[in-house]
């Protein structure tokens, strides 16, 4: 167990001052599906803590968790990080020596601003930025790997060939760490905690044409699945164990361990 006699400092950097989230406030003739471009990362901070219940709460402790999984001179692997949010909460509380963090995204504008963030909130793990598909990057000798919120953005039909590729780059004894918005299988508990979604989106000022508008641009884009369909392919995956740690109305975190 980790020595937290004297902790280093933890969570997610401070939220930053990125524009406000208006990208669905007027009405839109044509719906296009959504994409990580440069107007998205422009908000993204914003977009993200205003839309997922808990976000905030879920990147801390993920550096906690990090804290506690991360193996020395071993790579942990930041799958889909957008803007680093979780590579510098574990770059801030991960101990064991020789450690590096790959924190990789395909959308560019997203990994520019990333970078700028590295000369500014870097902490004592060093963070590699690496603009790429995640399903084309090799996990090798991982203690950790996070997919946060990212899964749900793959093909369900390459999800299980994904988590078999991180498996087996974990070495042993490693950990996933797995957040998703998921799908319930009663229809009436996937009424309520939808509504109770979009209830939480509205308190954060978000009206109801900007929750439609953006619930359409995400449609076939994000394609959320139930939590047994996620626990099922880590076990086929050969994942050891699964256990959700958080969960927010229909938004999950998971941590899986080889």
């Amino acid at each position: 167990m980790k020595d937290r006699s004297n902790p280093p400092r933890h969570g997610s950097p401070a939220k930053s001052s990125e524009a406000r989230d208006r990208l669905f406030a007027a009405p839109l003739s044509k719906i296009e599906a959504f994409r990580f471009d440069a107007q998205v990362a422009a908000v993204f901070d914003d977009m993200i803590d205003r839309s997922v219940p808990g976000y905030r709460t879920i990147v801390a402790a993920i550096g906690l968790l990090a804290g506690e999984i991360a193996q020395p001179d071993g790579y942990c692997y930041d799958l889909g990080c957008s803007l680093g949010a979780a590579s510098f909460a574990m770059a801030h509380e991960i101990t064991a020596p020789g450690c590096r963090i790959i924190a990789v995204d395909n959308a560019w504008p997203m990994l520019v601003r990333l970078r700028e963030r590295l000369r500014i909130l870097a902490g004592p793990t060093p963070v590699q930025p690496v603009c790429a598909d995640l399903r084309h990057v090799p996990i090798r000798n991982a203690s950790l790997v996070v997919l946060n919120f990212t899964l749900q953005f793959i093909p369900p039909t390459e999800r299980l060939e994904l988590l078999q590729a991180v498996h087996e780059g974990l070495r042993p004894g490693g950990g996933l760490i797995l957040s998703e918005k998921i799908a319930l299988e009663d229809p009436r508990q996937q009424a309520i905690f939808t509504d109770l979604h979009h209830a939480f989106k509205r308190a954060q000022g978000y009206s109801e044409l900007e929750i439609s508008q953006k619930r359409a641009a995400l449609e076939n884009v994000l394609i959320p699945e139930t939590l047994a369909t996620h626990r099922g392919r880590l076990k086929a995956s050969g994942f050891s164990s699964s256990e959700v740690w958080f969960q927010y109305f229909n938004f999950v975190s998971l941590v899986a361990f080889k």
